[in-house]
């Protein structure tokens, strides 16, 4: 399974950009879908999870600020992120878990999309 992620760049502090990640390959279904960051020196840490029924979780530090969405006919995840602050710069990859059509489970990671918020 390929995760095609796109929309990164660079934005002012308090501006907005939007994510989005599709998967593709031979998927029978796709159980979660997440965004996963990783600063300069820092680990890669989760910044938002999203269930196949819609179940969210949000890390500390992007709650009423980011907002994760799927569609599950497309295969796609996306992450609008607002209020964009400089801690937020780092490289951002989408994550999904499932199982193929052979009913062999994946786990997949897209090839990271840089974040930059600069003034």
């Amino acid at each position: 399974v390929q995760l095609q992620a796109f929309g990164g760049g660079l934005v002012q502090p308090g501006g907005s950009l939007r994510l989005s990640c599709a998967a593709s390959g031979s998927i029978r279904m796709i159980n979660g879908m997440a965004w996963y960051r990783q600063a300069p020196g820092k680990g890669r840490e989760l910044v938002a999870h999203i269930s196949s029924a819609g179940s969210i979780n949000y890390a500390d530090s992007v709650k009423g600020r980011f907002t994760i969405s799927r569609d599950n006919t497309k295969n796609t995840v996306d992450l609008q992120m607002n209020s964009l602050k400089p801690e937020d710069t780092a490289v951002y990859f989408c994550n999904a878990d499932g199982r193929l059509r052979n009913l062999d489970p994946f786990a997949s990671w897209g090839q990271g999309t840089q974040v930059t918020v600069s003034s």
